[in-house]
């Protein structure tokens, strides 16, 4: 895993980023390393308390684990999606999980993005620096036709 070594200033301003992991030491790990960033970041650790925690913090971006015990991690981003002021929101799922259809079924879902865990801290800080007026599944047809690669590869 690479390490951050000098942490940029951001860029585009701070984010409100919302992290949605069972795990209690990856979702402590990525909550450090988003406040070190220079971001605002509250988690849970599952999917009903991610619905109550989305609706009354408005994040700009959320971190979704897709494999949650009590909640499946696609139904969580379609539901996230549907609730009022949050139907811009960028959702980045995750998942260690082993199948192959996951990312055809977040993107489904709504999911700008989708990475195998563990998620890189480089490219933890590359999806928090993009502009908010940028996310969306369209830059990733974009990326895909101009460097052959899919983010998340």
């Amino acid at each position: 895993m690479a390490t951050i070594t000098n942490l940029r200033p951001v860029p585009n301003g701070k984010r409100r980023v919302l992290v949605v992991e069972d795990n209690l030491d990856s979702v402590h790990s990525m909550t450090a390393l988003i406040r070190m960033m220079g971001h605002e970041v509250q988690f849970a650790i599952n999917g009903f308390a991610a619905l109550d925690v989305a609706r009354k913090y408005r994040p700009d971006i959320v971190i979704l684990d897709l494999g949650l015990p009590d909640f499946r991690g696609e139904h969580l981003a379609t539901q996230l999606k549907y609730e009022p002021g949050l139907e811009q929101t960028r959702i980045i799922a995750i998942s260690g999980l082993p199948q192959a259809n996951l990312e055809q079924c977040a993107r489904e879902a709504g999911c700008a993005e989708f990475y195998r865990k563990p998620i890189d801290p480089t490219q933890l800080e590359e999806i928090l620096a993009e502009p908010v007026n940028s996310f969306s599944t369209a830059n990733e047809s974009k990326d895909s036709a101009e460097t052959g690669h899919r983010r998340g590869e």
